[in-house]
């Protein structure tokens, strides 16, 4: 059904009235490591601390910071125990492990002088919000390993070919996320990993939610990056920093880490084909893009330094993933409806006013009222786009799975 819709402008389009951000040099800087700390509140506060000496900056975490996850791994287990789940395609996981023991991307992050050069001739706002990007990635890519770790620990006993691609998993995760963080070495910062892993607060959810989510964000992670390296191959004067040019290689371990959550929900079809999955289906791919747009939004001198409009990168990266969710979801949003895309705008005006009130001066009791009618507005903006009318898609006859690389 999504196919007969209206496509989005072209990648090419994209940089078509965005001024190139200027790349006169910076002077050196210190070396600063970057702490995740937690605290009593229901905020946490990352702290670029100095060798030797503390010097503090605090970034707020909201509600679209990226999250640490859990799950319920007793669940888990049951769920993928070959012994009471007797149907399980094995051939399926058995095909995928393969697949990931190949490691495709083994000798491919592999960094050269080009890092550093690029990192020193960034300035003003787009070295502010690269730093700012390479420490979220970083954050996400490091949360996928450390849960892809312990369900690969958890499920060695009761299905060690599933253990065994969640651990291949938590490896590509760990040469991402170390990738980035040597990143950030560019901009003489670092993540304190370890610090992380204890300080950092830990998101429950249950097993189906956790495939849900995790599929979404492994597939909108490929089409993201993808578009990324199309775009810069087109205009590589828009080049600014190397690790665009390793996207191509890198978002194939985003495309097959989603394949193995598609064989996951059809290996327990419970997840996909009742009303109850429908709801879920359309609340979380929504989720996510909300979260994305609107994250993306606060961040335009980002994409604009790489000669991208935000809007139409965003819509393009929906609705690619939004097709490619309908293959395995049993129901999704309608992104390609003009009225959705109107909503996503419309919340982007209200969350900057949040975001006004939170940076006010106020004191926090009044802040506080603010921000009630705000929030309201939001929530109804989000509830209006959640029952606008859906699209049926995905089926419980699914075909036989073949991994394959997309481009």
């Amino acid at each position: 059904m999504t196919a007969e819709m209206a496509l989005v402008k072209p990648i090419s389009k994209f940089s078509s009235t965005i001024p190139r951000i200027g790349d006169s040099r910076l002077p050196s800087t210190r070396f600063f490591t970057i702490t995740m700390s937690s605290s009593t509140t229901q905020s946490q506060a990352a702290t670029l601390t100095k060798k030797k000496k503390a010097g503090k900056k605090e970034i707020s975490e909201t509600l679209l910071t990226p999250r640490f996850y859990t799950t319920d791994f007793d669940e888990m287990e049951q769920l993928f125990n070959t012994e009471i789940n007797k149907n399980l395609n094995m051939s399926e996981f058995e095909a995928l492990l393969q697949e990931f023991k190949t490691d495709f991307n083994q000798t491919h992050f592999v960094r050269n002088k080009e890092f550093k050069e690029a990192a020193d001739k960034m300035e003003g706002p787009l070295r502010q919000i690269f730093v700012e990007f390479l420490e979220r990635s970083c954050t996400a890519e490091f949360s996928g390993f450390l849960l892809y770790k312990e369900l690969g620990r958890r499920l060695k006993k009761t299905n060690p070919v599933v253990a065994e691609i969640f651990s291949l998993m938590s490896r590509d995760e760990a040469r991402h996320a170390g990738f980035l963080n040597k990143g950030l070495s560019d901009f003489n910062l670092a993540l304190d990993l370890g610090f992380l892993t204890k300080a950092r607060k830990y998101t429950f959810f249950k097993p189906k939610f956790i495939f849900y989510a995790t599929y979404l964000s492994e597939k909108i992670g490929y089409w993201r990056y993808i578009t990324i390296y199309r775009h810069l191959k087109e205009n590589p004067d828009y080049q600014c920093y190397p690790i665009f040019k390793y996207f191509e290689n890198w978002c194939q371990d985003e495309n097959r880490h989603g394949d193995f959550f598609s064989a996951l929900m059809k290996a327990q079809p419970q997840f996909l084909n009742d009303w109850k999955a429908k709801l879920w289906a359309r609340f979380f791919c929504l989720s996510v893009y909300v979260t994305m747009y609107l994250n993306d939004c606060q961040r335009t001198a980002f994409y604009e330094g790489i000669g991208l409009n935000t809007k139409e990168f965003d819509m393009h990266v929906i609705i690619e993933t939004n097709r490619t969710t309908a293959r395995i979801f049993p129901a999704v949003p309608d992104v390609e409806n003009p009225e959705f895309k109107r909503k996503l705008d419309r919340m982007v005006k209200i969350n900057e006013q949040l975001i006004a009130v939170g940076q006010s001066q106020d004191i926090p009791l009044v802040k506080n009222l603010k921000r009630i009618p705000i929030i309201s507005a939001l929530a109804s903006e989000i509830l209006a786009a959640y029952l606008m009318k859906p699209i049926e898609s995905g089926s419980v006859d699914f075909a036989e799975f073949e991994p394959q690389l997309v481009y």
